[in-house]
């Protein structure tokens, strides 16, 4: 249903842009040939006028017929019916264009009937790049007598660039339209990892705890007969078997938990409770895995209460000592601070560890990572306390921060709100 629904949305925001997308090309043509339109109008009313001033102080007046012929888009032959001077036509032609706002660059032709050719021709630049002279062909109208031509070689990049507010918009849009198909591509194939990685999550740790469950049965059953107890290195094998057994388990759990969250949040059972107690209660469970490991509390007060949810403010301090127990290459000595500042409790757990490189400080939230370092090889996991860790801070609202010590080991602080 789910799948259904996203994919529905996908499809209907793929339709709706791309309609956006073709209105936008469709306006957009509309609008080059309303330009095209009105340059042409300009240019008709600029030529009409060209023409009655070159008429004006000759013999005879104008025709009533109207003098300008449109042959193309970009060319415009003026009937005049009687010489007249190449630079005077030049300079009605610029002035009439300048009233008009017309200004694309034109070259215009003379004929007359004694040559039967082209007498007089010209480039008129209004770019002051343009500098060159060039030369003008024009073709030779068949009926007409006494006239001049004009062409606009440029006409479409003028038009162009007098439409460049519609060129940018509809390249914005395209450029939408490609990064929403990327978008929809990364997240389809992203939910397809995901749901990959899920699913075999799901299933190797299913397997893994059906053995594991009649592995624990079976050693416990053991470790009850009379034999066992009566042989000291037969009940420290299999207390050896159950515990690991147990560990192997919490690993299990973790990655169950870890991908449960990811599939959907994991719901939090907040209450007010003394942080003091909860620690203490944490120390004494890592105590009996890590018997030789000294932890310490440092507080001005036992009474600092934080909203939290116990059992996961539980396994976040165990995650953070197990963590400091484990990369420490002599006897642990792991000192928790706690103090308030702003009406923020600061809780700090301070070790004397190896320590982490510069380098792989910033990835030590990240899920599966693992940094490569002296106790590696010697340290089993899958790179996911420090993972949950942050996960339940994030949950919380609560900040996380690591650093290393002066000498040795790393400083984890959290920044919890509480209102006094």
């Amino acid at each position: 249903m789910k799948i259904n629904k996203l994919n529905s949305i996908i499809l209907l925001g793929l339709v709706a842009i791309i309609s956006i997308l073709v209105a936008q090309l469709l306006w957009t043509k509309e609008a080059f040939t309303l330009e095209q339109k009105k340059l042409s109008q300009k240019a008709n009313i600029a030529l009409l006028e060209v023409a009655r001033k070159l008429y004006e102080g000759k013999d005879h007046e104008a025709s009533c017929q109207n003098p300008v012929q449109k042959i193309s888009n970009d060319y415009y032959i003026v009937n005049i019916q009687n010489d007249f001077e190449p630079d005077i036509l030049e300079f009605y032609l610029r002035s009439e264009f300048k009233k008009m706002n017309i200004t694309t660059d034109f070259e215009y032709a003379v004929y007359n009937c004694q040559s039967d050719e082209m007498v007089y021709g010209k480039y008129i630049s209004f770019s002051e790049k343009e500098k060159k002279k060039r030369t003008v062909s024009f073709p030779k109208h068949k009926n007409l007598v006494y006239y001049f031509a004009i062409r606009f070689p440029n006409e479409t990049t003028y038009l162009f660039s007098s439409m460049r507010f519609w060129f940018i918009l509809s390249i914005a849009l395209i450029l939408i339209l490609l990064i929403y198909v990327y978008s929809i591509f990364t997240l389809l194939q992203q939910k397809k990892y995901s749901e990959l990685q899920r699913d075999f999550i799901n299933n190797m740790t299913h397997e893994f705890k059906t053995p594991l469950s009649s592995i624990l049965i079976a050693s416990k059953y053991l470790s009850e007969q009379n034999p066992i107890k009566d042989d000291k290195k037969l009940h420290t094998y299999t207390n050896i078997i159950i515990n690991q057994s147990h560990k192997l388990n919490n690993h299990i759990e973790k990655i169950l938990n870890i991908a449960k969250s990811d599939y959907a949040p994991l719901e939090l059972k907040k209450e007010m409770v003394l942080i003091v107690p909860i620690i203490e209660e944490t120390i004494e469970n890592i105590q009996l895995k890590y018997p030789e490991a000294s932890i310490k509390i440092q507080t001005p007060s036992n009474e600092y209460q934080i909203e939290t949810d116990v059992f996961h403010f539980s396994n976040l301090v165990y995650n953070l000592l197990d963590n400091a127990i484990k990369y420490c290459n002599e006897k642990p000595e792991i000192t928790i601070g706690i103090s308030t500042e702003n009406s923020i409790i600061k809780m700090t757990f301070s070790d004397n560890g190896i320590g982490i490189s510069p380098k792989n400080m910033s990835f030590v939230f990240d899920k599966f990572y693992r940094a490569q370092n002296e106790k590696s090889n010697e340290v089993n996991g899958f790179g996911l306390g420090l993972y949950y860790v942050k996960e339940i801070c994030n949950l919380h609202n609560w900040k996380i921060k690591v650093q290393n010590n002066p000498t040795n080991g790393i400083t984890i602080t959290l920044s919890i709100p509480y209102k006094k």
